[in-house]
This record gives C-alpha cells, sequence and structure tokens, in this order.
C-alpha cells in the first residue's frame, strides 16, 4: 500500500486552500495510507476529513522547537515508513526534516535555499495563480489532475447542534440574519468599524435582517465598537464560536460578508453565500474559489498589489469600497425576501 506525506501550510484558509490537493490525491490513490502533517492550529480544519488517516502535529516554535522534541518527530516518521512526500510550502527546516526521515520521493516547488533537498523539483508558476491551483500544480507536474477545486470541511451534527445553542444564548434563536466578520490578521485588511456599522443597520432597515458580528475572543473590542456605533442591536459572537461550530453558523446565515480572512474562507467552504471585501491583499491570489456563490468587493487605487505593509495608516485601497457597493454585490448574490 502506498504512504503519503502532506507537510502543510501554517495558516487556515491556506489548509482550506490545501484541501482540493487532499481530495485529489485520494482519488488517484483510494488505498493510500494518507498523513498530514501540520501546525496545531489547523488540526480541526482537517478534523474528520475523510480522505485523510493521520493527522501528525508539528509546532517547531513551541512544541517542537528543542533538537529532542525535533529527533522524536523523525523517529514517527521514520517508524510510518513514507514512500512519498509533497511539501506544499517552501521551507527549508520541514525539507530537511523529510531527509531525516528518510522519506525516498520528496516532491516540492523548486526553491534556492531547499530544493536540492527535494527528488522532484517543479518550478514555480510565472503567472499570478491561486493559492488552490498553486498546491494542485504539485499534482499536476505528477501526472494527477483534480477535477474537483472546492475547499472541505467536515461539520458534524454536534457542530450544528452547539452553533444553535450558541446562536439561542446570544438571543439571536432562529432569525434570518447576516454574519459579518470584521477581523482580519492585520490593520490594513481591515474594513473600517463605522462602515461595518452602518451596512448592519443598512441591512437591517432595508431587508429586515438580524445582525451577527463573527470573529475570535481578540475580536470582542473590535464588535463591541461596532455595536456601539449601530441604532440597531447587532448579537456578538466572538470568542464564543471554535471553528467547526463557527462554520456551522456561517451554514445557517442568509449571506457571510467578511474581509480577507480564514473566516471569509470557511464560509466559502460550507457553501454559505460571500461577499469578499478585499485592499492590500489580491483576490487573484487568495479570493474565494470554487463554484460557490461569491463576490468581490475590491478597487484598483494605483497602488501595487498585493502590499504586505502592515503598518500602513493610510488604507485608502480597502476605504475605497463603500457601503453601497457591499449592499448592491448583497442584492445580486441574495434574493431576500
Amino acid at each position: 500500500m502506498k504512504r503519503i506525506l502532506i507537510v502543510n501550510v501554517n495558516w487556515l484558509g491556506d489548509t482550506l486552500f490545501a484541501t482540493p490537493f487532499i481530495r485529489a490525491l485520494r482519488r488517484k490513490y483510494p488505498g493510500a495510507h494518507i498523513a498530514v502533517l501540520t501546525h496545531p492550529r489547523c488540526y480541526e480544519i482537517l478534523e474528520g476529513n475523510p480522505h485523510i488517516n493521520e493527522i501528525i502535529i508539528y509546532d517547531e516554535k513551541k512544541q517542537h522547537r528543542s533538537l529532542l522534541r525535533r529527533f522524536s518527530i523523525i523517529s514517527y516518521l521514520r517508524s510510518k515508513n513514507f514512500d512519498t512526500a509533497f511539501i506544499l510550502r517552501k521551507s527549508l527546516s520541514r525539507t530537511l526534516l523529510l531527509l531525516f526521515s528518510k522519506i525516498p520521493n520528496r516532491i516540492g516547488y523548486r526553491s534556492k535555499r531547499a530544493g536540492f533537498l527535494l527528488t522532484k523539483r517543479v518550478d514555480t508558476p510565472r503567472e499570478k495563480t491561486h493559492k488552490v491551483e498553486y498546491f494542485l500544480g504539485l499534482l499536476k507536474a505528477c501526472g494527477i489532475e483534480a477535477k474537483n477545486k472546492n475547499y472541505e470541511i467536515t461539520i458534524s451534527n454536534k457542530d450544528i447542534e452547539k452553533a444553535a445553542k450558541i446562536l439561542k444564548d446570544a438571543g439571536a434563536g432562529d432569525r434570518k440574519f447576516i454574519a459579518l466578520n470584521a477581523g482580519g490578521n492585520w490593520g490594513p485588511k481591515r474594513w473600517p468599524p463605522e462602515n461595518f456599522a452602518k451596512l448592519g443597520d443598512e441591512i437591517y432597515e432595508r431587508m429586515g435582517l438580524a445582525i451577527v458580528l463573527t470573529g475570535a475572543e481578540k475580536d470582542i473590542g473590535l464588535a463591541e465598537k461596532i455595536s456601539g456605533l449601530m441604532r440597531h442591536r447587532p448579537f456578538i459572537l466572538c470568542g464564543k464560536t471554535d471553528m467547526k461550530t463557527l462554520g456551522a453558523i456561517f451554514k445557517k446565515a442568509v449571506c457571510v460578508i467578511s474581509n480577507d480572512s480564514g473566516p471569509m474562507h470557511l464560509a466559502a467552504s460550507v457553501k454559505s453565500p460571500v461577499i469578499a471585501i478585499f485592499g492590500p491583499t489580491s483576490p487573484e491570489l487568495t479570493g474565494p474559489y470554487g463554484d460557490g456563490k461569491h463576490r468581490v468587493l475590491h478597487k484598483d487605487i494605483g497602488c501595487k498589489i498585493p502590499c504586505y505593509n502592515v503598518k500602513c495608516e493610510d488604507n485608502r485601497c480597502i476605504k475605497a469600497v463603500t457601503v453601497e457597493d457591499v449592499l448592491g454585490a448583497l442584492n445580486e448574490i441574495v434574493k431576500y425576501p
């Protein structure tokens, strides 16, 4: 039986981008043992994925930082007798890990630092390509095509029940709602709080839909600021959900309106209608993907995109998207009532 290891990326959105890769690999090798080496933060995304036999946690910055712990993970990988490894990110340390684990076939994209450690080096695409296609390019170089390019996450009935209770406890009950996800992993990716507040009020007054604010515990202050600017009280769920229950809440939403973030891709993965607000990042590279209902709002203001100046205080790119732009996209994507 073929034994395959996939060395995953470190972020939630990128992990969702990798799920079509995992599914295509399983389709090609239905009887293989497929394991994924991943960062702890990405475990929940992959948990329950029917195409994975094993999830191996690896955290080189914390849990496996010491030399002894590195040797322990190498020893474990050796014991699994993997014959093939795909590495989804260019990383010298992780490529060395595969070498020391004695995995004979090591496949990844060509790089100056780690490429010489690979047994099959794939040329990096010359044109801009979405991360989903970027990952699938490794399979294509091995003669494996992917027919289904939708993200995938497994949401259980228990997750759905937990989500219903969270909504009930917050006061939303069974009301129809739009989810607003105002967070983002750095400031310039965040649409202004006052815009989200005005949008929430307009949705409530024009469509009669409740507003649910989602996010992590760190977003509670942001959600409270948005709520304080609104005329109609929203329901704040920040810090009350894990990844699976948030996915279940998004499944119930009439639409999810979000900045470019992991939750935006989570909403796309559960087939919720999604309006994605982009500023400094590129929709071509990290926009919602697949055959769901998506609308991307992004204005060309003359800046180079993508831009990773996390200290930018101007934020003209994302401020260029207006509340009326979002309401117009909402009218296109959702027919309500």
